[in-house]
């Protein structure tokens, strides 16, 4: 594969970007005693950045759509560094709700782009595999990042940590100066052009099973490290290997979810990761049964819910074969909107009841996402067998 060393570089960026994006799961109680603000009101920090992510980065790539790519991923992750960078600063918590917003819109634009430009740097045949790269450094963030920077927070302060991740990122940054080329798209795509698919019913009902599955996920894992602290007498260093573990199982989880998609095919591996996600959380009611149990059953979870992913997407590409692309962003948009409802919903059971029922509304929205599934592949399959029908 050409270029393989810049894809990586690409994926570091792309890695970098996933940490500051999850990291608020492992230090939200250390947020929260710190800005002197309740536990939900910290989970709006992951709400924020995704709905930046899942809106604000969209639009705003549609709309320099005609930029140089190496010049967009510049600017975007330019941006990315100095917002890190304001962390320093002892600002008020809703001052960081928009340090997160520019963090999430300028994240999420270097992310696709990052995406974009791998596809351009290797042969044709190659681009699935460069894809694939990017996404694992994505995954890596949570195998690495949020364990490494939960750890990294507890000796230093979690602004330090901001601070720290964007220096690192300037890295990435110069190196995409010096190697890539200007790249800019053949074809003008335009806002318009991504919202036209959601015409399609068959494409909107895969997408809101993506918004289903990672909104459950959201809701519990965003609050992971206070449903851990209160099923179990876990310290804040064990808890940080509890989450290396849980991030080496989704990073597990991607590549095998890719794997079964491939040999059994994207309908089998996305209604086998919904069976087990919901299973999953349905035991989590467990959890104080006995430690070994709970991490069991997160362990799982995160194998279930990161196998989705990879044959998601291929299911998607599969329904438009025209316009894989943005059926890709769109999608991109779906997971980030997952993570705002799920965060946003679980705020509210926290403010409300107890930590302890998250696995339960997340359950819920599995469920759905799992009764959808059927319906869509028994109308994909009837759809199917009538074109032959009608074909003969």
């Amino acid at each position: 594969m050409k270029n393989k060393g810049i894809i990586y570089v690409l994926a570091l960026a792309v890695f970098l970007i996933g940490t500051i994006e999850y990291i608020i799961t492992g230090v939200i109680e250390m947020i929260a005693a710190d800005l002197q603000v309740s536990t939900s009101e910290a989970g709006l920090l992951v709400t924020v950045f995704a709905l930046a992510a899942a809106i604000i980065a969209p639009i705003l790539i549609a709309l320099t759509i005609n930029m140089d790519r190496k010049k967009l991923l510049m600017a975007t992750l330019s941006v990315f560094i100095a917002s890190n960078g304001l962390m320093l600063v002892d600002l008020t918590y809703e001052t960081i709700l928009w340090v997160r917003m520019i963090q999430g819109a300028s994240g999420g634009i270097s992310t696709v782009v990052a995406m974009a430009v791998a596809t351009r740097l290797v042969e044709k045949e190659k681009r699935g595999n460069a894809i694939g790269i990017i996404l694992m450094g994505l995954s890596s963030s949570l195998v690495l990042g949020v364990p490494i920077g939960t750890f990294f927070s507890e000796m230093f302060g979690w602004r330090a940590l901001f601070v720290f991740i964007g220096l690192l990122s300037v890295l990435p940054l110069l190196i995409i100066y010096k190697k890539i080329p200007a790249i800019k798209e053949e074809e003008k795509v335009t806002l318009t052009m991504q919202l036209t698919i959601l015409k399609n019913p068959t494409i909107l009902t895969a997408l809101v099973i993506t918004l289903l599955y990672v909104g459950g996920y959201a809701t519990l894992f965003t609050y992971i490290t206070p449903f851990l602290q209160a099923t179990s007498s876990l310290s804040m260093a064990e808890i940080s290997g509890v989450l290396f573990l849980a991030g080496i199982c989704s990073f597990v989880g991607s590549k095998v979810g890719g794997q079964l998609a491939d040999a059994k095919g994207s309908k089998f591996t996305i209604g086998l990761g919904l069976m087990l996600q919901g299973v999953t959380l349905l035991l989590f009611s467990l959890a104080g049964v006995h430690l070994v149990v709970l991490l069991l059953v997160l362990l799982i979870f995160m194998l279930a819910t990161w196998s989705i992913s990879p044959a998601q997407q291929l299911y998607l590409v599969t329904l438009a074969p025209r316009n894989p692309d943005i059926a890709l962003s769109v999608n991109t948009s779906f997971i980030q909107f997952g993570f705002a409802l799920g965060s946003g919903l679980g705020g509210l059971v926290i403010r409300h009841t107890s930590v302890l029922y998250l696995n339960w509304l997340g359950f819920a929205a599995v469920s759905i996402a799992f009764l959808f599934a059927i319906v869509l592949f028994k109308k994909m399959s009837s759809s199917n067998l009538n074109s032959k029908g009608v074909s003969l």
